[in-house]
């Protein structure tokens, strides 16, 4: 048994900051598009009216979701008077910074070198950079199951105080933020831990307590619902959050959809894993010890995570983010290692990888500049920092003091850079929706009437629009062009351009657009409908 040093912690906490500092890294008044636009409607719909138990779109609750991801962006809105994109994300930011926090303090107690190439392996993980930097449900479950695992771990190596309420604290605290998965996940990963260790009676005793929990949750969850919105409501809750998950009507993907995909949404850390855990099973005479013992429970608690999740038919890539700290130090695992040729060659496989990041970086930003040549006007500073980066990354090839963890931040950085500089910008570009909605909701003030938002659908497109104004509005839909037929004035027509040229040598289609603009990378209109 190892005790976790203060000079770990402290190390950790600092690691964690740094990491929560990139993180928020110019986040401050950018405007929400796409999912992230249905939990700032949440947060401005419960700044405007107060915490309720599930979250309200149109002053109704929302079936799919529990309050609790929107209480946190609240509380964190309140000092503003307002949602913006900084107190939105950063709940998301500190369960990136958590996540780090921890896998730092599991590894280093074995080799500051694993610590840091396995947070660099996490930080350089796509799915993980878009997710942190956004409202991420599934960030925050990760960080959470994450915090379960790490304290049953340390109880047994480090000589941990058995911190059960804590554990059970989380386990509630999963379940408000993702639901039934959040309390099933963080609960499977300990469990797996257990197995492994042949702890038969922690296992059951967690297990059957972990069961009970759960039970209560949903039961409590259920009786709320039944509250706030009455049986129907209650039918929406189980279909939305129960049902629809299992069954496929929320959207179906191959059992083997996680295993395959993670190849893309989960590299380098998921495909490197496969290869540390090949080469871990190639060399194992020649391996022991806790190190490796830590990387099979790793291995477990992310093999039960993809398991566990292939079992709905609705899938999505980032429901599987709480493996992916698992799979960040499995794939670190060959700079733990010091014998073995096959580690060795994963290892400069690792380093060369790291080492041409940002170059190519700077290539994809010379190609994209051709495409994207009216968004990419001030690529010049970013094109500074990546080749920066490249001669600091050249610079260690002949020193191997920090050379992998100077590659490894070297790539870190530069990939943070780009996404942040660059991809952010245009993609908000592209995706705009508050200059068209805001210019809308100018003419509809100035000359009131009721808007008919045709086409975009209550929970779709009209929630980006919704996430615009500033204030309560209860506009009308229309789903089809033919039900424009009825609709008499005086009202408000806002729609997709394509739509409104099917209505040539129509009334409607001969009235010319107050407005016309981009919205979420389509073209709109506003028609003004006569008396």
């Amino acid at each position: 048994m190892t005790a976790l040093s203060p000079a770990v912690r402290r190390q950790s906490l600092i690691a964690g900051l740094l990491a929560l500092l990139l993180f928020i890294a110019g986040v401050y008044g950018q405007a929400p598009i796409g999912f992230d636009s249905r939990f700032v409607l949440f947060a401005q719909e419960m700044l405007r009216h107060g915490p309720t138990v599930f979250p309200t779109t149109y002053g109704e609750p929302y079936a799919d979701y529990s309050a609790l991801s929107t209480l946190f962006v609240w509380l964190l809105s309140l000092p503003f008077g307002a949602v913006n994109s900084l107190t939105a994300w950063l709940p998301s930011a500190v369960a990136g910074a958590v996540t780090v926090t921890l896998i730092y303090r599991l590894l280093a107690v074995h080799s500051v070198r694993w610590a840091l190439t396995a947070i660099a392996l996490l930080m350089l993980t796509v799915t993980f950079v878009t997710e942190v930097r956004a409202v991420s449900q599934d960030l925050m479950l990760a960080a959470v199951a994450l915090a379960v695992f790490y304290l049953g771990y340390a109880h047994d190596r480090f000589g941990a105080g058995r911190r059960w309420p804590l554990i059970f604290a989380l386990l509630l605290l999963g379940f408000g933020i993702r639901g039934p998965i959040g309390l099933v996940v963080p609960t499977g990963m300990l469990c797996s831990y257990y197995l492994l260790e042949r702890r038969w009676a922690r296992l059951l005793l967690f297990g059957v307590l972990a069961s009970v929990l759960l039970a209560a949750c949903v039961g409590l969850l259920l009786w709320l619902a039944k509250v706030s919105g009455g049986p129907a409501f209650v039918q929406d809750v189980i279909r939305m959050q129960f049902m629809g998950r299992m069954d496929g009507s929320e959207g179906v993907s191959g059992s083997l959809y996680y295993f395959t995909s993670s190849l893309g949404n989960y590299a380098l850390a998921y495909p490197l894993a496969l290869l540390a855990l090949a080469a871990a099973w190639l060399s194992k005479p020649l391996q022991r010890g806790p190190a490796l013992r830590l990387v099979q429970y790793c291995a477990a608690a992310g093999l039960i995570v993809m398991v566990g999740l292939s079992i709905p038919q609705a899938k999505k890539a980032r429901y599987l983010l709480p493996m992916l700290p698992m799979a960040a130090i499995i794939a670190a695992y060959p700079f733990q290692v010091a014998h073995g040729r096959v580690f060795a060659w994963l290892r400069g496989v690792i380093q060369g990888l790291w080492l041409v990041t940002p170059g190519l970086l700077m290539v994809a930003l010379l190609v994209a500049r051709k495409k994207f040549a009216e968004q990419l006007s001030g690529e010049l500073p970013v094109l500074i920092v990546l080749g920066a980066l490249q001669l600091a990354a050249l610079s260690r090839l002949w020193r191997p003091r920090w050379r992998a963890e100077t590659l490894a931040f070297s790539a870190v950085l530069a990939l943070w850079a780009v996404y942040a500089l660059v991809f952010e910008p245009v993609e908000r570009q592209l995706y705009d929706t508050r200059t068209f909605s805001r210019a809308v909701l100018a003419q509809v003030e100035q000359n009131p009437a009721p808007l008919v938002l045709q086409g975009m659908g209550k929970d779709a497109k009209a929630i980006k629009f919704m996430v615009n104004v500033e204030k309560d509005l209860q506009p009308q839909f229309s789903d089809s062009v033919q039900a424009l037929e009825t609709l008499k004035g005086p009202a408000w027509l806002m729609m997709d351009r394509s739509d409104y040229q099917t209505l040539k040598g129509t009334p409607l289609g001969d009235a010319p657009p107050v407005l016309s603009g981009r919205f979420d990378k389509n073209d709109y209109v506003l028609l003004w409908l006569k008396p």
